[in-house]
């Protein structure tokens, strides 16, 4: 927080030196590398399917390819155009020095503002993924990044932690909350951290179970529930019907399958602050530079307040210059404090879904084509639901329409499904979505739509997926 630039700096050093005798660190001359403009002229910036090669020869077993060793860990993201998943590495550094020291500075960042927490006097509870093995190399673990961290638990905090890792890592989602359920019942809980959705689900089966109106007459000691990867705002409401108490609070963290970015600094400032010294070195793209090819990122020492920059992100697990495909804006510098904006692409995410526009737009020709369909425009906005389970409302101009409309959205939603995990998992019995909804849109009408806004022609195009309802319910009136 003090020297923001001198431990970025560091860490940048610390990097190219321990990969310059990797595959990627002799191919990119890692050894001349020693600042900022060394580093970012050394390579262009990568996507993930840029680094894919080298990732699944590292699942293969290869070792010495993006990071020094053999990887063993890999945590598993929503997909791309290509995947239903993509996969990232977890080397031993990236584990320990990022992720879990991540969940320490944000236990130590409450402890600082809240000394008299009563916290560890009860257990805490972290709704986590699944991991299995990879199919092609058994000696590799494949998972979401919290069952990772799940599984590489330090002893000391087994004794805080509920339920059991085994039940806390079973894959089947339905058995894994009833048994969830049965156990924490009887707990003196005192923090969650976890998705939202899931964490609703729940609480409704304890309520369900326990016969109480409430989670504070079940666990009237809790404090803290920790939250990300979604926007909170949508559940803020239902969170506090389940936990009505101004003495609990809400935190959020920035823990990507990437790393661990982030934590909220304070009960009154819902900025969180950047971990600068965790083995992560940031470069910002200021988004109005995002399809300049030849555009120049800042360091931490260059950022300006209330700019949207794509974070770009080089880590002690080998992933360099990536983009991670968030943009953040800082509100505040020394410390510096930030907020996540958005997607650097067209993106809904209010469920944990992480539908990207590539999804939908693969979902729906694959759709189309076992139809015999043709769509001409769409969008799609989320359906926020009281008792805790969303869904999609899809808008859809036909230039062909398919003869039966509840087969079509039917095919649609198992093919979005087939190509994004996230997606699949939160449709599973639909227990956090429910299947989308369709609606027709008359010929035209889009383009009148856009007209009326004065955004027709040139680069102005329909949204196609966004996190709030604004661009939805503006059609529906508009229609």
């Amino acid at each position: 927080m003090k020297d923001p630039a001198a431990i970025q700096q560091q860490w940048l050093v610390k990097l190219v030196e321990k990969a310059s005798d990797t595959e990627w660190g002799q191919k990119h001359n890692f050894k001349n590398i020693s600042s900022h403009s060394d580093f970012s002229e050394s390579m262009v910036l990568n996507d993930y399917e840029a680094l894919k090669p080298y990732i699944q020869r590292m699942m293969l077993g290869e070792k010495d390819l993006l990071w020094p060793g053999r990887i063993k860990w890999f945590s598993k993201s929503s997909g791309t155009t290509n995947d239903k998943s993509k996969f990232i590495p977890v080397s031993d550094e990236n584990l320990h020095l990022c992720h879990l020291k991540g969940s320490h500075d944000t236990i130590a960042l409450w402890l600082n503002s809240n000394p008299n927490t009563k916290m560890f006097n009860g257990k805490g509870l972290v709704m986590g993924g699944s991991l299995k093995e990879f199919s092609e190399n058994k000696e590799t673990l494949l998972g979401d990044v919290s069952a990772i961290m799940l599984n590489n638990m330090p002893f000391y905090a087994k004794y805080f932690h509920t339920p059991s890792v085994e039940i806390a890592l079973m894959s089947e989602w339905e058995s894994k909350i009833e048994k969830m359920a049965h156990h924490i019942v009887k707990e003196n809980l005192t923090s969650i951290s976890g998705v939202p959705t899931w964490t609703i689900i729940l609480f409704r089966r304890i309520l369900e179970l326990s016969g109480k109106k409430n989670m504070l007459e079940v666990f009237p000691n809790f404090e803290l529930y920790m939250h990300g990867g979604v926007s909170f705002t949508p559940y803020l409401e239902q969170f506090r019907s389940f936990l009505p108490s101004d003495s609990v609070q809400y935190r959020e963290i920035y823990n990507a399958s990437e790393g661990f970015f982030g934590s909220q600094y304070g009960k009154d400032d819902d900025g969180m602050l950047l971990l600068l010294d965790n083995g992560v070195y940031y470069e910002f793209l200021p988004m109005s530079d995002i399809d300049n090819p030849n555009a120049r990122t800042k360091s931490i020492e260059e950022v300006e307040l209330n700019v949207n920059y794509a974070l770009i992100i080089s880590t002690n697990s080998g992933l360099w210059r990536y983009m991670i495909g968030d943009t953040i804006r800082f509100s505040s510098l020394f410390p510096h404090k930030f907020k996540i904006s958005g997607r650097t692409k067209h993106y809904i995410n209010v469920f944990g879904e992480e539908v990207m526009v590539e999804n939908t737009d693969k979902a729906l020709a694959m759709t189309c084509s076992e139809t015999g369909a043709e769509v001409s425009e769409y969008t799609v906005g989320p359906i926020f639901l009281s008792e805790g389970k969303g869904g999609h409302e899809w808008f859809l101009e036909f230039e062909k329409i398919p003869d039966n409309i509840e087969a079509f959205a039917d095919l649609l939603d198992t093919n979005l499904q087939s190509l994004n995990s996230d997606y699949e998992a939160k449709r599973y019995k639909s227990m956090a979505l429910e299947r989308l909804k369709l609606n027709l849109v008359p010929k035209g009408k889009f383009h009148e739509w856009l007209k009326s806004k004065g955004k027709y022609g040139g680069q102005h195009k329909v949204p196609r997926l966004s996190n709030s309802r604004q661009y939805v319910d503006e059609l529906k009136d508009f229609i």
